[in-house]
Order: structure tokens, then C-alpha cells, then sequence
């Protein structure tokens, strides 16, 4: 658990295989020290997938303390940059074709939160027992809804429902989304790969969270994709906002515990 000025946040983390495929693709990375915790899902099979997800969450461990929220995101951009030239170089070497990573991730400075995706990893935000999704996937099946060419019926059985229209790699630049907003104590956020919410629904994901520390929820939530089928890799984080840790004479302090 990090303490900063304002709140305190534990972090639980998890990812599996999953029942059918063989290699992870999957990478996550927590740095509540530096306010940053990412999930990314790579595509296009072995040692090439794995290693977008992993060129992602590797540039981004460097990012280091910001000094501010605008420092921050600049500097994951300017990593998340740096991932994508060296997963282009990757795929120009297999030569076996197009190859990147979705990623998601949440970022923040203070009292201040801040999601960045591309692609269908999600975040969502339980706050007084409302899940909220914080991202809108970058997929076909979502642009057609917003379109209002199908029904969200339709959706949940649509044929492409899992085609992505951005990732990480696939453009000479990062195509990012952006939303922020302030932290309140209490806070769950959960961030997670397709894998898991091609089997868990909202209501699995609020009724977990909500009962269990952020280290259980992701065990469960990771146990019930298994039981489920888990057609996927699978990967989930739950970080949660509590009050600052304060010594006798009231100074925050710092605990830095591994979870």
C-alpha cells in the first residue's frame, strides 16, 4: 500500500492464461509510488503479441514521479511513443504482419484521476456501489451502436463483436482516448482485458469488487472466468482509494508493502 498526501492505495493484481490459449499475451504493471497502473493485450500470437503487451508495460515502468498531472501524461505518451516505433520495428522483422497490444491505463497526480486507453481493455470505477466504465472500446461492434446501426441485442451476438479498431503498433502513432476527474475516498477502480469481460457482466464485476479487498476480488474474478471457459488470456488489477496513512503526530507517511 502507497500513502500520499491525500489518499492511500492498495492494489490488487492478477492474470491467467486462460483455458484455451497457450501463451499469455497479457502484461500489467502497478506503480502506485508513481500514481500509474496499466493493462495492456497484445495481439497477433507468440512472440508477437506477448511481446507488444510487454514493450508497453516495460517504457512505462520508467516513468518515474511526475511533477504534475500534465507532466505525467506527457510523459506516458512520449513512453507509450517509444513502445509503438519499437513494435512497428518488431513487425517489419517477423514480417508476418500486423502486430500490437490494447492498453489501458489509469494515471494520478494528487486528487486527480486520468484514463488512457486504445482498443477494448476497460477501467470502471465503483463509487457508492455504481459501476461505472470510465473507457469506450475502440471496436467495430461499438462504433456501430453509437451509430445506432444495431441494438445493443444485437451487439452482445455480433459476429465481429471483437474486432478492435485501434491498438497499440498499428499506426505511426499511439491513437489514444483521454477522460479524467477527481478521486473520492472509497474509490475501486478495476482495470481489465477482454478476457475477462467476455464472461463476467457488470453485475459480476460491481458484486465482487464491492464485497472483497482489491487482492480477493481479482482472485475471484480470475477463479469465475476460469469456471466460465476463459476463451482468452486474462488479466485484472483493483486499486483502491483510502484514507492517508498519518503517524502519532499526524505526518503522512509512506508504507510501501508488495501485495
Amino acid at each position: 500500500m502507497h500513502s500520499t498526501d491525500f489518499f492511500a492505495f492498495r492494489t490488487g493484481q492478477a492474470t491467467d492464461v486462460g483455458r484455451v490459449r497457450t501463451v499469455n499475451e497479457d502484461s500489467f504493471l502497478s506503480r502506485p509510488e508513481a500514481g500509474l497502473w496499466v493493462v495492456a493485450d497484445g495481439m497477433g500470437g507468440h512472440a508477437a503479441g506477448d511481446f507488444a503487451s510487454q514493450t508497453i508495460v516495460r517504457e512505462l515502468f520508467s516513468i518515474g514521479v511526475p511533477g504534475s498531472a500534465e507532466d505525467m501524461q506527457a510523459r506516458f505518451m512520449e513512453r507509450l511513443g517509444r513502445a509503438n516505433e519499437l513494435i512497428l520495428d518488431h513487425a517489419a522483422e517477423l514480417n508476418q504482419g500486423t502486430i500490437g497490444a490494447t492498453v489501458v491505463a489509469l494515471l494520478v497526480d494528487g486528487q486527480d484521476y486520468a484514463c488512457i486507453w486504445s482498443g477494448d481493455s476497460r477501467i470502471y470505477r465503483l463509487r457508492d456501489g455504481v459501476l461505472e466504465q470510465q473507457t469506450r472500446d475502440h471496436t467495430e461492434v461499438q462504433a456501430l451502436l453509437d451509430a445506432g446501426s444495431i441494438t445493443p441485442e444485437e451487439a452482445a451476438v455480433w459476429p465481429r463483436k471483437n474486432v478492435i479498431t485501434r491498438a497499440i503498433g498499428v499506426a505511426d502513432v499511439p491513437e489514444c482516448d483521454v477522460m479524467g476527474d477527481q478521486l473520492r475516498l472509497g474509490d475501486k477502480f478495476v482495470l481489465c482485458s477482454d478476457g475477462l469481460t467476455e464472461h463476467l457482466d457488470n453485475d459480476d464485476i460491481a458484486r465482487i469488487v464491492a464485497s472483497r479487498d482489491p487482492q480477493d476480488a481479482c482472485d475471484r474474478m480470475i477463479e469465475l472466468t476460469l469456471e466460465r471457459g476463459a476463451k482468452d488470456n486474462v488479466t485484472v488489477i483493483v486499486m483502491q482509494c483510502l484514507p492517508p496513512v498519518v503517524d502519532a503526530d499526524g505526518t503522512d507517511i509512506e508504507v510501501d508493502v508488495t501485495e
